[in-house]
């Protein structure tokens, strides 16, 4: 029997049209940054292409996708990532979010 799937942390993607290696095997080019919350994640993109952002990290940061980063190494969005959080057991009853987002802040 297969694990289940189920979110091991935050997770932004960002699409720079490269293929890298190393990646979530759901992406084929850009990268994607891990953190335990959010913020981090953008933190960390801050340091990597400077700050304050240049025009081309500009254009870099508009394609940011915020999500979660799972167990099979894959990038899912908030949606994904709250479906796969609720099957998984992650949520507990005050955590159920209405609109079927996930954030980090109902997982931990």
């Amino acid at each position: 029997m297969k694990n289940k799937e189920y979110i091991i942390c935050a997770a932004n993607y960002y699409n720079d049209g490269i293929e890298h290696v190393h990646k979530p095997k759901n992406i084929t080019t850009g990268f994607v940054v891990c953190g335990h919350r959010h913020h981090n994640c953008i933190n960390t993109f801050a340091q990597i292409v400077g700050f304050p952002y240049s025009k081309e990290s500009l254009i870099l940061e508009s394609s940011e996708i915020e999500g979660f980063l799972t167990n099979t190494n894959r990038f899912v969005d908030r949606f994904e990532g709250y479906k796969i959080a609720f099957e998984a057991g992650q949520l507990d009853d005050k955590n159920i979010q209405k609109e079927g987002k996930l954030y980090s802040e109902d997982l931990y």
